[in-house]
């Protein structure tokens, strides 16, 4: 008897045992059930879930803003030589190791003394580097004008999550068209924005940007210090303070003030903006124009 003689045989007797054949055939036609013993991937992060906003390239070019991509310019290598002891303090590798070192303010004596412009360069040059995310918090809530300068709007943001804690930060985020750049809009304007700059929901807020996502710096462009009370609430908060002064242009009087509201355990930066150097470095532009050094190393009381 040959293969297809004995399946026949087979077949019939089955039948004849009361046996569903076409049920059984299409059974066997389904894959075995499996057991998952891998574990359900991870909810995306924060900004990922975020919306996606084009920053204009060619609109931050004209404003004289760092934009990555570009042939390698004077104000780069400036920017690489003012974000080094700032990363440094963020991977621990200086002696100061300041709590929150990824919390970094950048401020002024007074208003007019580019600490807005600062604040967006070093954001995107930090950007550029490999090893680091950068969230840009328009900080300076009651004259918000970062993204205003990047071509951007935006209705909700920082006030917003600090009037109604229970707004996801996902909702405010915004991704860019620059990678590994999110920003952090101003948000709502508030009459009581010292207050909830000073808040309970603001430090949970710090606590969990600061501590989310290791590699991610926050960079707050923050009110001027001896203009507003809210500059001084944040001052407390961060790990970082960079303090911007213009050359031939703030009186000295307050920078001194201005350094004397901050705690002198934080480490404190100064970056000398729109300086003037004689230096040609030829293909690598002038150096000089910016730099950054820590209040707590000077010693000559200037």
């Amino acid at each position: 008897m040959n293969t297809i003689e004995q399946a026949a045989k087979r077949l019939e007797q089955l039948r004849r045992a009361g046996v569903d054949i076409q049920a059984d055939a299409a059974a066997a036609q389904q894959p075995p059930h499996r057991v998952a013993t891998e574990p359900a991937p991870a909810a995306p992060p924060d900004d990922r879930r975020s919306r996606e906003v084009s920053v204009d390239l060619a609109r931050m070019r004209h404003a004289g803003l760092l934009v990555p991509g570009q042939p390698r310019s004077q104000l780069e290598e400036e920017f690489r030589i003012v974000k080094r002891p700032l990363l440094e303090n963020v991977r621990n590798h200086s002696a100061m190791r300041p709590e929150r070192a990824n919390l970094i303010m950048v401020s002024s004596a007074v208003p007019g003394e580019g600490k807005t412009q600062t604040a967006l360069n070093l954001a995107v040059s930090i950007a550029m580097e490999l090893d680091h995310t950068v969230l840009l918090v328009e900080a300076d809530v009651l004259r918000p004008s970062a993204l205003d300068r990047l071509g951007v709007t935006a209705s909700k943001g920082l006030l917003d999550l600090l009037e109604s804690p229970q707004t996801d930060l996902a909702e405010v985020l915004l991704r860019t068209n620059i990678p590994k750049l999110t920003l952090l809009p101003a948000g709502t304007a508030s009459s009581r924005s010292t207050e909830l700059l000073a808040s309970d929901a603001m430090t949970r807020l710090l606590e969990e940007l600061a501590s989310k996502y290791s590699d991610r710096v926050v960079i707050f462009d923050s009110p001027p210090l001896l203009a507003t009370s809210e500059a001084r609430v944040l001052a407390g908060l961060m790990g970082q303070i960079v303090v911007v002064v213009c050359a031939n242009r703030t009186p000295r009087q307050a920078v001194l003030e201005a350094i004397d509201t901050l705690d002198p355990e934080k480490a404190i930066n100064l970056i000398f903006n729109q300086a003037s150097s004689d230096y040609d470095g030829s293909a690598y532009g002038r150096y000089g124009d910016a730099y950054g050094y820590e209040h707590r190393q000077r010693t000559d009381g200037s």
